[in-house]
């Protein structure tokens, strides 16, 4: 075997025709066994300091980084970039809260705690966790399902009427207990799942989904918080279709508008869009972002307080805010079972847009991200933020965006946020008392332009790829109607279901040979690839399955133009006229010797030298037939007619065949002679013809095939075999090893299918094939060799 390079560009290969027998013996094929249980469970218990060393950086990665920390290089960058997100923080925890439907304080003890957690454990640089609104409505979904106002209306007698009030208090509190309850319990989902290595599950949520799946859930978002801008309160729905309901319920509600309120929504929606716009439009130019979220909040709550906003035009603000943190408080675990699959669902989603956020980052100043620490990460920042009253968190993308663009290096950046949140918290909570609610719920809008941008989503999957624009709109259809649980649960079973109608109905080739190469190409896109005469190579798209595996073979003969159930039923038919005919001649071979007899009892005979008389048989040759695979051929006693006789003048064991000396010389014909005016023999060949049987090998290309099931192997043995008692000889070509390897240990390789069948290349089998092209073929024996019979 030897490789020459005749010239720069290109190649040619001198070796011998591979099969997969004397592959394994050129490659010298190890004989792999990996480690058994024992030896896996010793190795991991072996501990060293190296070993030890290395678990702990893996579950602590600020110990990997921290003591390294260059403050001349980072300190400025992270500095600078922490007080950015600090202010960031400060509005959307307030409005994100809203989202959640607690108090707005919940939001800032949502920015702090866990931002500390993930500096510890997480692994990324740049995001920035703490509250998000699509996590933030999910929570707020399963805190009004389960703590609805209706719970908490006493009847009030006052001078004899009844007053239908809120108690507000209690239901703050009990849906305190509800978001904590519910945040621990994501928490330990995505701790366990992380714990497993089953950080892989977020490769399920493919970005059309997750995006169509934002887009969403930032409808509900803006649709939940329309009461603030407007100023009412409508009725609350569930279930599915309970967004299209609360929109009718709320354009009946729109008569009874609070005017004053729907101003201030307005003024502060202007302002807080123009400015982002300016942000945007002079970002290069600007060191900092415009803090506008803030200004807008501090200025609203100056004219809020100062023109008695709330007593004389009735609009709502965020009432009392406690100031400093709150003590530790275990969560209520009874609330567990009426919340898991919710709570699985948001500690998916929340780390899928976690781990996303993440891997952008990091691919784009390379460092690398650890799939499951970051689950494990958000999993604890979850569950020690639920026992301090904070609700489920994740990375923001706009947050992230700021930390990153303003130059923060490390999470460095995130504690410096969390200690501008804590001093917010500790002296300027109470400040904020008298901030419109409706000023928190134009930030969230505001905040929401990105997730509307993916609209723009559309076209371009139009142009790319449909199936992917399907998922699409199936998932933001699905989560609009059906709600934020059941809208995820149907969009990863519909994008599932498209990747199994995609397998199994895949496309289908038969390549041909593109000259001067070693080439196989679709015959159907490739003008030059054209079909090797007598062999059919056959490829599939996807992968062969259980799903598709009857499909893979009625594509196969379809393709292949070879209709085996038509052939073996023209098989058996020629097989019956050949065992009638067969019969037929036996008979009368039967009536030649009855009659022979007869004539021998009549008294002819022979005249001996001395005058005895003597009886003479008179036979006319008598004539066998034999059958080999339905061959009929004429075998006689004597092979020219002449009886030889005796040194006396007998006829010593004679013959005479006085039918044969007439027969002309035009009837007789050899056993492998063709007769073409044979009717039989025209319709056998016209079947042929028809039925595509001229084809002698057919190669199945099985490179795009990663595993072979039960199913798979059954089918593949079934071809063979089919394909074999029409005299079609199939190989396989182009498997993997991990193929192989199932192969074997399924007991395909027989005697009837030999290893040697198995080639590495489409190329080594063809090869094959037509080194063997010229040997015969035995193509339908019992119907070719038809035997000429003779007239007697």
């Amino acid at each position: 075997m030897g490789v020459h390079e005749p010239k720069t560009g290109d190649f040619s290969v001198d070796r011998g025709i591979l099969d997969e027998l004397s592959l394994d013996e050129v490659a010298r094929k190890r004989t792999c066994r990996g480690p058994s249980l024992k030896e896996r469970l010793r190795e991991s218990a072996r501990c060293s300091l190296p070993r030890l060393k290395v678990w702990l950086f893996s579950w602590l990665p600020v110990l990997s980084w921290l003591p390294r920390y260059k403050i001349r290089e980072n300190g400025l960058g992270d500095l600078i970039s922490g007080v950015s997100v600090g202010i960031m923080h400060l509005p959307q925890g307030m409005a994100y809260a809203l989202l959640a439907s607690l108090p707005p304080v919940y939001g800032l003890y949502t920015s702090f705690y866990p931002v500390l957690v993930y500096f510890i454990f997480g692994t990324s640089r740049h995001i920035s966790v703490g509250t998000f609104a699509v996590i933030s409505i999910m929570i707020g979904s399963v805190v009004e399902r389960l703590a609805p106002d209706a719970n908490f209306i006493p009847n009030i007698t006052s001078n004899g009427s009844s007053v239908v009030e809120v108690d507000v208090a209690a239901r703050d509190a009990y849906r305190v207990q509800i978001a904590t309850a519910l945040t621990l319990c994501c928490g330990l989902f995505q701790v366990v799942l992380g714990l497993v290595k089953f950080g892989f599950v977020v490769t399920y949520l493919s970005e059309p989904l997750v995006r169509g799946y934002t887009t969403g859930a930032a409808t509900h978002v803006v649709i939940s918080q329309l009461k603030y801008l407007f100023g009412i309160s409508p009725e609350r729905f569930a279930g599915p279709l309970s967004q299209i309901y609360i929109l009718i319920d709320l354009c009946h509600r729109l008569p009874s508008t609070n005017i004053p309120t729907l101003v201030v929504s307005l003024v502060a929606l202007a302002v807080l869009i123009i400015v982002k716009e300016l942000n945007s439009y002079y970002s290069k130019k600007l060191p900092l972002p415009i803090p506008i979220e803030l200004i807008v909040i501090i200025g609203a709550t100056v004219i809020s307080y100062y023109g008695n906003l709330n007593e004389i035009y009735n609009v709502h603000v965020v009432g009392e805010i406690p100031s400093g943190l709150v003590p530790p408080r275990v969560p209520d675990f009874s609330l567990f079972p009426s919340m898991v699959g919710e709570a699985f669902a948001i500690a998916v989603v929340g780390y899928a847009i976690n781990i996303s956020l993440g891997k952008t980052f990091s691919l784009k100043h390379g460092y690398k991200v650890d799939s499951n620490q970051e689950l494990v990460a958000l999993g604890l920042s979850n569950t020690v933020g639920s026992f301090f009253q904070c609700y489920s968190v994740t990375s923001s993308m706009s947050r992230s965006l700021i930390q990153e663009s303003t130059g923060g290096k490390t999470q460095v950046a995130g504690v410096v946020s969390a200690l501008i949140v804590l001093v917010t918290v500790l002296k300027l909570g109470s400040l904020f008392e008298e901030l419109p609610k409706t000023v928190l719920a134009t930030i969230v809008f505001v905040n929401l332009k990105g997730m509307f941008k993916q609209y723009m989503d559309i076209p371009a999957l139009w142009k790319s790829n449909k199936v992917d624009l399907l998922i699409w709109v199936v998932t933001c259809t699905c989560t609009i109607l059906l709600n934020l649980d059941l809208g995820l649960a149907a969009s990863v079973a519909f994008s599932l279901l498209t990747v199994i109608f995609r397998t199994q109905l895949p496309k289908y080739y038969l390549l041909g040979w593109v000259p001067g190469t070693e080439l196989y190409l679709d015959t159907e896109t490739y003008e030059e690839a054209k079909e090797i005469p007598g062999v059919t190579i056959f490829r599939s798209s996807a992968t062969v399955y259980f799903a598709n595996a009857e499909l893979y073979r009625e594509a196969l003969e379809d393709k292949s133009g070879i209709n085996i159930n038509k052939l073996l039923k023209q098989k058996k038919k020629q097989a019956a006229k050949q065992k009638r005919l067969q019969a037929k001649e036996e008979k009368r071979a039967q009536k030649q010797k009855t009659k022979e007899v007869r004539g021998a009892e009549n008294g002819m005979v022979s005249v001996a030298a001395n005058g005895t008389a003597h009886p003479v048989h008179k036979e006319t040759d008598s004539v066998h037939w034999r059958g080999s695979n339905g061959d009929l051929r004429r075998d006689s006693h004597c092979g020219n007619g002449v009886a030889p006789h005796s040194a006396n003048g007998s006829v010593a064991n004679g013959c005479i065949n006085k039918g044969f000396e007439q027969e002309p010389e035009a009837h007789t014909c050899d056993v492998g002679d063709e007769r073409t005016d044979d009717p039989i023999w025209e319709e056998v060949r016209s079947t042929e013809v028809s039925s595509g049987s001229g084809k002698h090998s057919i190669i199945l290309d099985l490179s795009t095939v990663g595993f072979a099931d039960t199913v798979t192997l059954k089918t593949l043995k079934n071809i063979c075999r089919d394909f074999g008692e029409v005299d079609v000889t199939v190989y396989l070509a182009g498997c993997q090893v991990c193929v192989v390897q199932q192969l074997e240990r399924g007991g395909f390789f027989t005697a009837s299918i030999p290893k040697s069948h198995l080639f590495p290349s489409i190329h080594d089998a063809v090869l094959h094939c037509l080194n063997h092209r010229d040997k015969e073929l035995p193509i339908y024996d019992c119907v070719l060799e038809i035997a000429c019979v003779t007239q007697l």
